[in-house]
């Protein structure tokens, strides 16, 4: 097609619906905080990568963090907010509890203009926090207390919203609870009778790892839209080879934007491929939130009917932006920069 998107996909995008994308995910408050190396190494965290830890450990290190800033997070919620600062309709499903990190979640996300509706837990475990300590080279090492995110389950998915909406995201983090899992499979079984898309990010090369079957059965079977960093989709095919596993995927979905760091991106779709430079950035501060961020521009401009390498490009511009400061939220106006580069 000349637009550079498979007929399919075009249909879903020009259909009415009151939001463009829902995300579904760990419902999570990012805490985030400047480390040294040897900060890591004194509490054996594995620097780079992504742990789950209890309720105790987590307050044992949230005891030992330097000064921070808060906000509400997880990969979803991150993604949303950054649709919703790039001017689309933003919905968001995921578990807090009623209590000050929950509330902190809530009110956050609704000022980001998200919807979230989610009921609060009135009881069981705690609000998930994520730990995040970015060490000068700008990598982030992630703890994170799942909390009463992980209860989500299929009776907090409201099949009005995933109806109602164009694209629904989930996060391969989600997969490691069962009840969530089921939630998952759910949403996406509504979403596609619906006649809408489904996509999904693989989160974390570990996350990858522990669900591999379940990851290639998805993306071939019900993964309209696939995201992926290098080393997640080398570890999903089990290659090291980055040509090898693109020529994999390309087989078993729709669309995969596969981002690579300083090397841009590589959006394929059958027998395209489109190679989108990174954005330049005069200094990288904190890698937190590239992916989420690629994943907004992406699909935003996917919704808003863009072909697939302007899709690639808003994503740049996104995760760009947002790897030159601290924190996984925009702190320049997204909406005005894609609208300059689109410009010129």
């Amino acid at each position: 097609m000349s637009n550079g998107k498979p007929t399919a996909i075009v249909d879903a995008m020009v259909s009415e619906r009151r939001f463009d994308v829902l995300g579904i995910g760990n419902a999570i408050v990012d805490v985030i905080a400047h480390a040294e190396d040897a900060f890591l190494s004194e509490n054996s965290l594995n620097k780079g990568t992504m742990t789950l830890i209890d309720g105790t450990e987590a307050a044992e290190l949230y005891g030992r963090m330097g000064a921070s800033v808060e906000s509400s997070g997880g990969s979803a919620a991150n993604t949303i907010a950054g649709l919703s600062a790039l001017g689309g309709k933003g919905s968001f499903i995921g578990k807090v509890r009623d209590d000050q990190l929950g509330g902190i979640f809530r009110h956050d996300i609704r000022a980001a203009g998200v919807s979230f509706e989610t009921s609060a837990a009135s009881d069981g475990q705690h609000t998930a926090r994520c730990l995040i300590f970015v060490t000068p080279d700008a990598q982030r090492t992630m703890q994170t207390y799942l909390g009463v995110s992980a209860t989500l389950d299929p009776g907090d998915i409201d099949p009005t919203v995933i109806a109602d909406s164009k694209v629904i995201y989930l996060e391969g983090y989600l997969w490691d609870p069962p009840m969530a899992k089921k939630a998952f499979q759910e949403a996406a079984k509504i979403a596609h009778k619906a006649g809408n898309m489904v996509a999904l990010t693989l989160s974390d090369p570990f996350c990858v790892d522990r669900h591999r079957l379940d990851f290639l059965d998805l993306v071939e079977e019900h993964i309209d839209i696939l995201f992926a960093n290098e080393s997640e989709i080398l570890s999903l095919y089990e290659t090291e080879d980055f040509d090898e596993a693109l020529q994999e995927v390309r087989k078993h979905c729709q669309i995969a934007a596969l981002t690579r760091s300083e090397k841009g991106s590589v959006v394929v779709s059958g027998d395209e491929i489109h190679v989108i430079d990174a954005e330049p950035v005069e200094k990288i501060i904190d890698t937190t939130g590239a992916g989420d961020l690629y994943a907004a521009g992406f699909l935003y401009g996917l919704t808003q009917g863009r072909d697939l390498h302007d899709c690639g490009r808003l994503g740049s511009i996104c995760s760009g932006e947002i790897i030159s400061h601290y924190g996984a939220r925009p702190e320049a106006d997204l909406a005005v920069l894609a609208a300059k580069a689109f410009d010129n």
